[in-house]
């Protein structure tokens, strides 16, 4: 019996069984890929999540795929990184997509929008909703074809210079913060900075900004943000739960076998869980240590949070006018959200509100 069909028929578990997968990957060819991070080496949770992958593809193909990982700005500028995929420059990227809404607003979509969905829901989305299929029709115009490969889960809301305490004080305020959200600042009468993470704490230090956001606790506090802005605001309700990609060449993949392709799917799966359980389990120390430092905490006013809202529908309709990818796009996942949102009141937010009362009485 031809091995292939073998496989076929018997599936993973008969294959293992009769002792044939070494077989089946001593078929497979020897392959060299280049995966490019839009992340510096020193983040070692996000941008670990591209050294997660490559492992796992070598370990399950007993070192025939090797994929080298190469940090933001290594082989190409991180603004290029869709450029490179798209062309075959890399076969692959790792990133988060909102950061080329630029191309087109359904970017954003792909990662996340101010007040999106959270990360369980932005995985339900993707894979027992239609974000992937959308997404993949999507992506295809740039000769790409993504996997979600790993999530922060929701963000902090920034590091202050001076704490908000109204929405009057977003007048003016010059904030580094992700690309998309930045249009709905704009509409608050903020100054939204489009900053690298290696140029945000000089731009804070030297008062070139008022605030800056990043991800949250083990990475901000990497990047030593406290030093120079000591409040710090949540939630980040422009990042309620940012999916990360792995975006492969498309003419690269086809040209994979069955195997291979299985493989890849696998191994971003894996390490898109094992980030977000990573900063949860990082985050809470981390923000333990921050506030024994001095770092002082703030919840973002209320009038802030409510104009955010409303100005982030009107954007969203504005684009929907204008841009029939997004609207595609944005129409299903409005639903979901929707749907997610109703169902975790009823039962994911009571107990977690439950919990907080216990853990806030000392009895946790």
């Amino acid at each position: 019996m031809e091995r292939r069909s073998f496989v076929r028929q018997a599936g993973l578990a008969g294959v293992l069984a009769a002792g044939a997968a070494p077989a089946v990957v001593q078929a497979q060819a020897n392959i060299r890929w280049r995966l490019t991070s839009s992340f510096p080496k020193s983040l070692d949770t996000i941008f670990g999540a591209a050294e997660v992958f490559a492992k796992k593809v070598g370990e399950m193909t007993g070192g025939k795929f090797q994929i080298s990982v190469h940090p933001g700005g290594e082989l190409m500028p991180s603004p290029q990184l869709v450029d490179g995929v798209q062309n075959g420059t890399v076969e692959m990227g790792h990133t988060a997509p909102y950061y080329y809404f630029g191309k087109d607003d359904t970017f954003a979509l792909g990662c996340a929008i101010p007040f999106g969905l959270n990360s369980r829901q932005m995985t339900a989305w993707v894979y027992e909703g239609n974000g992937l299929k959308l997404m993949r029709e999507f992506y295809a115009a740039y000769n790409i074809i993504h996997f979600p490969m790993g999530n922060t889960g929701a963000q902090m809301g920034g590091w202050f210079r001076k704490p908000l305490r109204s929405k009057a004080d977003m007048k003016g305020l010059k904030f580094r913060v992700g690309g998309f959200a930045g249009r709905v600042i704009e509409r608050l009468g903020g100054v939204p900075q489009n900053i690298p993470g290696g140029e945000i704490y000089q731009a804070l230090e030297k008062g070139t900004i008022d605030a800056a956001e990043w991800v949250g606790p083990y990475d901000d506090q990497k990047l030593g943000f406290n030093k120079v802005a000591p409040h710090y605001g949540y939630p980040g309700w422009w990042e309620g739960g940012p999916q990360l990609d792995l975006y492969v060449n498309t003419k690269a993949y086809t040209g994979l076998s069955a195997e291979y392709k299985a493989i890849i799917e696998a191994a971003a799966a894996y390490a898109h869980t094992d980030m977000q359980a990573k900063y949860d389990a990082k985050n809470p120390a981390a923000l333990r240590q921050l506030i024994a430092g001095g770092t002082k905490l703030f919840s973002t006013p209320k009038d802030i949070m409510e104009a955010a809202f409303k100005e982030a529908m009107a954007l969203y309709s504005d684009i929907s006018a204008k841009n029939p990818r997004w609207k595609k796009v944005y129409e299903d996942y409005a639903k979901f959200r929707g749907d997610q949102v109703r169902w975790f009141s009823v039962n994911e937010n009571a107990f977690d509100s439950f919990m907080t009362t216990q853990a806030r009485a000392g009895k946790l």
